[in-house]
């Protein structure tokens, strides 16, 4: 018998809410607090991000090394986090090259593995689209001045998640003209404003308080999210397609899984980085 007090028993916009604010108040709260707790809560969203797409690949006939190639991805997050701590040198990095290649010698010994080299392009695959893009996060994250500055990490995500639940409501509210049916029949250009729209709004109050960028950063940060992150939306949706299936896990109580939650972040990171770094 399920409890009264399950989450299962609240309507699927209820469980999107609850989930929200309580993974936000994680998220933000980790940030907030220390560098070190920014480090343990997102080296767990992208463990378990990482895994998440090893599964789903699975039930495509795939089969990528999980463990391993989360390890590896998990390795690469710590690196760049201890790299810009300046706790290690960047010379480190080197250690991630042979740990790749391990992955072909595992391969070669898997004698029930009929398409190996599948499984390894997967495996190497969740390395590059979640374990890069989150170790990206926190090059961004200590972009201004050499410091850990959480201000960069929550205003992004701020600008993602009001993008997000602006393109949701709007869609839900006002949807007519599909922005690209044949991946994803249910967004619509109206979504796709009302999300913009929704983004630029909180982009403007955040930067009056957020002040370790400048206004324009924000705003092209802002222009970059709205862009890249709907482009991560649509290509996490064409992945589920293409494996005929609705959500990515169901870690998220109306959200689906963490690559549901996090699609637009994965693609929209390493334009903020070259921005940040660039100019």
């Amino acid at each position: 018998m399920k409890s009264r007090f399950s989450i299962s028993n609240y309507s699927n916009l209820a469980q999107r809410v609850i989930t929200a604010l309580i993974g936000a108040a994680v998220i933000i709260g980790s940030s907030v607090y220390s560098e070190w707790a920014y480090f343990i809560v997102f080296a767990i969203i992208q463990s378990f991000t990482q895994m998440e797409f090893y599964k789903l690949s699975g039930l495509d006939g795939m089969l990528p090394l999980k463990s391993f190639g989360t390890f590896i991805g998990l390795l690469i997050f710590t690196f760049t986090f201890l790299e810009e701590m300046k706790i290690i040198p960047i010379e480190y990095y080197f250690l991630v090259f042979p740990l790749v290649s391990m992955i072909f010698f595992i391969k070669l010994y898997r004698k029930s593995d009929k398409k190996p080299f599948t499984g390894i392009a997967f495996t190497i695959l969740g390395i590059f689209y979640v374990a890069v893009p989150f170790s990206l996060l926190t090059v961004a994250a200590f972009s201004a001045g050499g410091s850990f500055h959480f201000e960069i990490v929550v205003g992004s995500l701020f600008i993602l998640w009001a993008s997000d639940s602006g393109a949701y409501f709007a869609g839900t509210k006002f949807g007519k003209t599909k922005l690209f049916e044949r991946v994803s029949p249910k967004k619509s250009w109206e979504g796709s404003l009302g999300g913009a729209a929704a983004a630029v709004i909180v982009t403007y109050i955040m930067a009056q308080y957020f002040t370790v960028l400048p206004v324009w950063q924000w705003f092209s940060i802002a222009a970059i999210i709205i862009i890249a992150g709907t482009y991560g939306d649509l290509i996490e949706s064409l992945f589920k397609r293409s494996i005929d299936i609705k959500d990515s896990g169901r870690g998220l109580p109306g959200h689906g899984g963490f690559m549901d939650r996090f699609d637009g972040l994965l693609l929209s990171t390493p334009f903020i980085v070259a921005f940040l770094k660039i100019f």
